[in-house]
């Protein structure tokens, strides 16, 4: 068909460097269009050097792809598909150049996209709405979800697997650290508080490494789909060991799999497993029934706080 939109890879060489040019053009116009966006222009040249080192890796290999109808290339997008996440794909960049846009051309872009990086080896996506309204509006039409923000704060749209794979809980290991940052940011996000800073970051895992909080993490496969975090402390009315159960989240788009009943068990588990006397959830009046559905069944009364 003549009108049929294809992907195809730029070669190395010239292509690679017109594909450049094109997303240095792109990302000008369409990205950093702020006026403190100098600082990131100033970087662009990095950004796309690393891109280039990611195309030699085995695993997590960019893809500088160009859009093409009629022999003539309509758009470009730069994405990134890791093997080892189960099949994740990054989208990076995405872009239909100013002359051939309307008329639906976007989303045939996307689809077309998207069945490409399936043929190799794709099993869901992800990218960055970076919280622009339109954006966000595309790519849901595609079927992309919202799905919290990643370790850095920026909104993340998912377009979830279409395979299951069961959800098993395990403790923080320190190759997840970075995923734990991933999920406490969405995790703050959703009670309406703002993401952690540098020195957040590194007091939280400060914390954990020093044993002072423990969290456990539910996976789907390498991914981490939800968390929660146990506090112990010492009881002068029970004389024994008490703890907190806190920080409790899983993704939107991975709700409804049993990873909050996963979660809350392997924690009831390691708390009994340590003669911990009770363990505390802490929640809102809305959330009693949850957490009731979930073994919290002792009402302790009402929970008083002096913010410092």
């Amino acid at each position: 068909m003549e009108n049929r939109i294809t992907v195809r890879e730029a070669l190395p060489g010239e292509e690679t460097e017109r594909f450049r040019a094109r997303l240095l053009e792109y990302r000008r116009r369409d990205v950093f269009t702020r006026p403190d966006d100098a600082a990131h222009l100033e970087r662009e040249g990095e950004y796309f050097a690393q891109m280039l080192r990611l195309r030699s890796r085995e695993d997590g290999r960019s893809r500088f792809l160009f859009f093409e109808r009629g022999g003539d290339d309509i758009g470009l997008a730069l994405a990134v598909i890791y093997a080892g996440e189960e099949g994740k794909c990054f989208l990076t960049d995405f872009c239909v150049f100013p002359e051939y846009r309307g008329g639906g051309t976007g989303r045939e872009c996307a689809r077309a996209l998207l069945a490409f990086a399936r043929e190799n080896s794709a099993r869901y996506f992800e990218l960055n709405c970076g919280g622009d309204a339109r954006r966000l509006r595309f790519w849901q039409s595609v079927g992309f979800v919202e799905n919290g923000v990643d370790e850095w704060g920026e909104p993340l749209l998912l377009l979830p697997p279409e395979d299951e794979l069961p959800i098993a809980v395990e403790a923080l290991r320190a190759e997840d650290e970075w995923q734990l940052l991933r999920l406490e940011n969405g995790f703050r996000a959703a009670v309406g508080e703002g993401c952690l800073d540098g020195a957040g970051q590194e007091r939280l895992l400060r914390a954990v490494r020093e044993g002072r909080i423990a969290f456990f993490l539910a996976k789907r496969g390498h991914r981490a789909v939800g968390m929660c975090s146990v506090v112990l402390s010492f009881s002068t009315f029970g004389c024994a060991q008490t703890g907190v159960f806190d920080d409790f989240f899983v993704e939107p788009a991975f709700r409804g799999r049993g990873a909050a009943r996963a979660l809350a068990r392997a924690a009831q588990d390691w708390c009994a497993a340590r003669g911990v006397s009770s363990l505390t959830a802490c929640c809102a009046s809305c959330d009693v029934g949850m957490y009731n559905h979930l073994g919290f069944d002792a009402c302790l009364g009402t929970n008083c706080a002096k913010l410092l």
